[in-house]
């Protein structure tokens, strides 16, 4: 006879009714997968499918044999060191972005990146194969697919992924298109601190405000939390995508051959090939960041590489690491300052401090977080974990586990579309919470218009040249109507994981077009701390281009509007009101040419004035043919009703 046996403090019907889901935390440096069992969140160790041991940890790196199947983890480490051509690290780096975008990586890795007809960059492999960055984060999703499955005894019914805060929707979509790549049902993507601050049970308090200090291999990440009645929010969220412990490895091998030199750039000088020099490369990263390792215990460790030729024996002190990541740690120290302001607190005003990401073991690291924020950093959880046993948390939770949390994230950029003159319509701010939504009504510029050309933007400046352009789409088969007849109904939604969604509508014809933005690659980090501060710099020169460019619009349309009535009713035209309007027309036109937004508005009252007489003569005549052979009633019958009225 079998028996269905529940887990403790749940009954059997939920046990039988319960599904095996997981948490991933798709690391730059290394990748986990956990589960809840027994009510708390575990990482999976045991059962890799490509022998990971007992280690939790998979490493983020995957090789290409010819003709074989791709290696992850550390079999691929191990092989990426006689053949680096052929292994891929740091993908994540890589995610949702072009050629352009990762342009200064090329020089840090020993693979060929190549352009993809202006989309997402890929990878050149030493035998010629090209690969996507999301077919090589596929292959480490299944491998922590597969080892979650041989743990859990059955396929999985899905995962929740984790992504920096600061992925924008391109890094999103990639990052999602490789969960299913790999086999998985993505149920949600959850931002990094977001699943750090779960991990660390704050969901359990009633309210606080927590900072999460997320350095990584890769990526650097910090975001505020407030936490209020089981309700996370992101408050505000910054970082730097090029900024992490590989960037410490490098900075520390520059350190070793005494001067600042790119580390590169002087194996070349000593004749390196190609492949030669990716091995000394990797070999001397591999030495530099074991005795970082050796760090966070010692106070001083030994240095040993060779590098073209040039054997380089050191030892390293924690004084001497300081002096290394001092001018990394600011980078990060200035992104904490900024999204504290955005956030509009202040340090004393946190309930606590998260730290995530290996790089944070080192005391180093502790020391600068602690100056940086005034208070001792939370740091019970081992920082490689955490984010995966968070995932893992808000997993359980969408597959009916009983935590009642909701977990709130910020759009990072805002959102918008490029109206006449190329200005923009922001219809999402920055830091507005997610899920969310707008929606504006839009009318046409000329007359007979049958269609919209829709331009999705993203940033903080005033113009769409700007701006990073998203999307275009076309709005087609509006029936030709007269200039601002039309009215088009245009919906932006940001669904839980990030992704925009944009519909236009057309109220009186009913037709519809709808488009999911997905832009073909991304911004990174860096990015969009450029653009907040261009924003922020040029907010008065912005707000005067946005205002000439308006005020041109509306005199371009004025004084069409006026030669149009002058050429159909001239009998109407006085002679002292026409040299007038004449002359105010000259006025505006030399106007418009001129940069002051100011006097653009003053000449287009000053036409006003001087053309008021013959448009109160042409609205007279409209209104007597309009009225003649009606009587009283038939005329208030067809009278419109004010909506305010009625």
């Amino acid at each position: 006879m079998l028996f269905q046996i529940a887990e403790p403090g749940e009954s059997n019907e939920k046990a039988a009714c319960k599904k095996r889901v997981v948490g991933i935390d798709l690391g730059t440096t290394n990748s986990l997968v956990a589960h809840v069992a027994d009510a708390s969140p575990a990482v999976i160790a045991a059962g890799s499918a490509s022998g990971g041991g007992d280690d939790a940890m998979v490493p983020s790196v995957v090789s290409y044999p010819p003709g074989g199947e791709p290696l992850v983890g550390r079999e691929a480490m191990a092989r990426g060191v006689e053949h680096p051509a052929d292994t891929i690290a740091s993908v994540k780096r890589l995610m949702g972005r072009a050629l352009a975008d990762v342009a200064a990586i090329q020089p840090l890795v020993p693979y060929q990146l190549v352009d993809d007809q202006g989309r997402m960059v890929k990878v050149r492999l030493g035998d010629g194969r090209e690969l996507s960055p999301v077919q090589v984060s596929a292959a480490i999703l299944t491998e922590l697919r597969q080892r979650a499955e041989n743990a859990l005894g059955g396929a999985l019914d899905g995962a929740v992924i984790t992504v920096p805060a600061y992925f924008d929707d391109a890094q999103r979509q990639a990052t999602r298109d490789a969960g299913r790549l790999a086999g998985l049902e993505v149920l949600r993507l959850v931002a990094e601190p977001t699943a750090a601050a779960l991990a660390y049970g704050l969901d359990r308090g009633t309210r606080g405000t927590y900072a999460v200090y997320d350095l990584g291999g890769g990526t650097f990440d910090v975001s505020i939390l407030t936490l209020v009645d089981g309700v996370f929010e992101v408050r505000a969220t910054g970082g730097d995508s090029a900024l992490g412990g590989d960037d410490i490895d490098r900075a520390i091998v520059r350190w070793a051959l005494g001067d600042d030199a790119s580390f590169d750039s002087a194996s070349r000088a000593l004749g390196l090939a190609q492949d030669e020099r990716g091995r000394d490369v990797a070999r001397a990263i591999a030495a530099a960041r074991a005795a970082k390792e050796r760090l966070t215990e010692a106070e001083s460790a030994a240095l040993a590489f060779e590098l073209g030729g040039r054997r380089v024996s050191t030892t390293i002190t924690r004084e001497d690491l300081a002096r290394v990541c001092a001018p990394l740690l600011e980078r990060s120290a200035r992104a904490c300052r900024r999204v504290l302001k955005d956030a509009g607190y202040q340090a004393e005003d946190l309930d606590g401090v998260v730290l995530v990401g290996g790089s944070t073991r080192s005391p180093v690291v502790r020391d600068h977080v602690r100056a940086v924020f005034g208070r001792e950093p939370m740091c019970e959880l081992d920082p490689d974990h955490v984010v995966a046993l968070g995932a893992a948390v808000q997993a359980d939770v969408l597959a009916g586990g009983t935590t009642d949390v909701v977990l709130i994230d910020v759009v990072p950029l805002s959102l918008g579309l490029e109206t006449m003159g190329g200005v923009v319509e922001k219809l999402i701010p920055r830091n507005s919470t997610i899920p969310c939504g707008a929606t504006q009504t839009f009318t046409t510029y000329a007359d007979n218009q049958t269609g919209f050309d829709l331009h999705v933007l993203q940033g903080e400046r005033e113009t769409a040249d700007a701006c990073r352009s998203l999307a275009r789409f076309t709005l087609r088969g509006v029936p030709p109507m007269v200039a601002g007849a039309a009215r088009v109904e245009i919906s932006f939604q940001v669904d839980a994981d990030g992704i925009l969604h944009v519909a236009a509508h057309e109220q009186m014809s009913g037709v519809a077009a709808t488009i999911q933005v997905k832009p073909s690659y991304g911004l990174t980090d860096e990015e969009v701390e450029r653009m907040l501060l261009e924003s922020f710099d040029h907010a008065e020169e912005d707000l005067a281009e946005r205002n000439l460019r308006i005020e041109r619009i509306e005199a371009d349309r004025i004084l069409a509007a006026t030669r149009a009535a002058m050429e159909k009713d001239a009998r109407l035209l006085d002679a002292d009101v026409e040299a007038a309007t004449r002359a105010a027309m000259a006025d505006l036109e030399r106007l418009v040419a001129g940069t002051d937004h100011v006097a653009i508005r003053h000449g287009i009252e000053a036409l006003d004035r001087a053309s008021k007489p013959f448009a109160e003569r042409r609205m007279n005549l409209a209104v007597e043919a309009a009225m003649k052979g009606k009587s009283i009633d038939e005329v208030e019958r067809d009278l419109p009703a004010h909506p305010e009225v009625r």
